[in-house]
């Protein structure tokens, strides 16, 4: 071996411990890794706008490790199946965005067609599943908090400072003398029992970044290209060549918001004031307050949920060949469906064109500063006029209100 890279003294002392004979061999140059994390960071709102994250909402990143005690493993306990369909009913929609990094290992070790299948029904309820190799950490940089286990990801997490709730500690698979080991053991805990958006609520406002994981990451943040080259032509006995070392920038990666294709459960409650509160999610609390009606997206996996919608909406572009248009389409989904209030079609991230039954069709629009699902406009337009209000007739004057804030959108006639 002609060398062994390290990213801090730290290992080079546990190295010099268990294995003496390799520590002549040991080079400390940082870590790449960790460094192109930190030159991206001032570019987190582009990733969060990737992932379709709204204003106010909150990125959750779901993390697992490829060992058998990690959070997909769970050590025999499941803790990852059963909480998937709670993080969906309790998580408000329009509040939370989820995501999940899974080590490339548990793609590989399973294939992408299991893990997709095992997973459908969390993503048919918003869940994005992240590219193991070239997605994870512009994910991480976007994030609001981590669900994770002892793995790299959640230690990186620590050591930019982001909230991290772990599921799963693996201690028996650890060093008890790594810094990770002791991040482990004093990182705030999941309860998979308990209600969950208490236990984030609790975890972002209590939260102080972590000493250890910041200091032990690297000896030498910013600096492992420089070190690393200097190993290599090192040992290949050339000099350097002359300008800077550098790493490749983090991508920018594809736009891919959340597609929600199972049922939502909508509570809504009319202010008078032109305000709407609108919250989303695959299940109503008991005993929640407020009118419920039920929106379902035109593909969801079970036909007879759109019979019982009272908002029936899809997505994609205006001028869709295929689906006639956004005026031809609403037309007829509310032929075709007797019971559905109001169908809108999601032209943009910003837009809708709705069709209230036995009216034309409208087009809703964000105004000024929103930054709000379409769909949640829609749904909002569907408690107004459900409740006897008749819209603005200057197309201005509602807002719908979800992740507590108030998000303005006008109403107009469709062409108009």
């Amino acid at each position: 071996m002609d060398a062994l890279v390290l990213s801090h003294p730290e290992q080079h002392d546990r190295l010099a411990r268990v294995c003496p004979e390799a520590v002549g061999a040991a080079v400390l140059a940082g870590d790449p890794c960790f460094d192109r994390m930190l030159a991206a960071r001032p570019y987190r709102d582009r990733y969060r706008r990737a992932l379709g994250v709204r204003g106010g909402q909150r990125l959750v990143v779901l993390n697992s490790t490829w060992n058998p005690s990690g959070f997909f493993g769970s050590g025999g306990r499941d803790v990852l199946p059963g909480l998937l369909p709670r993080l969906a009913a309790e998580l408000p929609a329009d509040d939370y965005r989820l995501a999940a990094v899974l080590h490339p290992n548990i793609w590989h070790g399973h294939g992408p067609g299991q893990l997709r299948a095992w997973l459908d029904r969390a993503r048919r309820a918003g869940l994005t599943l992240i590219d193991p190799v070239r997605g994870w950490r512009q994910a991480l940089l976007a994030a609001d908090a981590v669900l994770g286990d002892f793995g790299a990801v959640s230690y990186y997490a620590a050591a930019l400072g982001i909230p991290v709730l772990l599921a799963a500690d693996g201690q028996d698979a650890l060093d008890p003398e790594a810094p990770l080991a002791q991040f482990v053991r004093t990182a705030p805990r999941l309860d998979p029992f308990g209600p969950l958006p208490g236990q984030l609520d609790a975890l972002l406002a209590g939260h102080r970044p972590h000493g250890g994981p910041a200091e032990y990451t690297s000896s030498a943040p910013g600096r492992s290209a420089a070190l690393l080259r200097r190993c290599l032509y090192g040992l290949m006995e050339l000099p350097e060549p002359p300008g800077p070392a550098s790493l490749e920038p983090l991508p920018l990666p594809p736009y891919e918001p959340p597609l929600r294709t199972a049922p939502l459960a909508v509570r809504t409650r009319v202010r008078d004031d032109g305000e709407v509160v609108v919250e989303r999610s695959t299940e109503v609390p008991y005993g929640a307050a407020g009118t419920v009606h039920l929106a379902v997206h035109e593909d969801t996996r079970d036909p007879g949920d759109l019979e019982s919608a009272e908002v029936i909406w899809r997505d994609g572009p205006q001028d869709d060949p295929r689906l006639g248009g956004a005026e031809r389409w609403t037309a007829e989904v509310l032929a075709r469906h007797p019971h559905c209030r109001l169908a809108a079609y999601v032209t943009g991230p910003g837009e809708c064109v709705v069709r209230i039954r036995h009216q034309g069709p409208l087009r809703l629009a964000a105004g000024p500063g929103a930054d709000a699902d379409p769909a949640a406009y829609a749904s909002a337009v569907h408690a107004w006029t459900a409740a006897g209000r008749a819209l603005p007739p200057d197309g201005s004057g509602l807002r719908v209100r979800v992740a507590g804030a108030a998000h303005p959108f006008s109403v107009r006639p469709y062409g108009g």
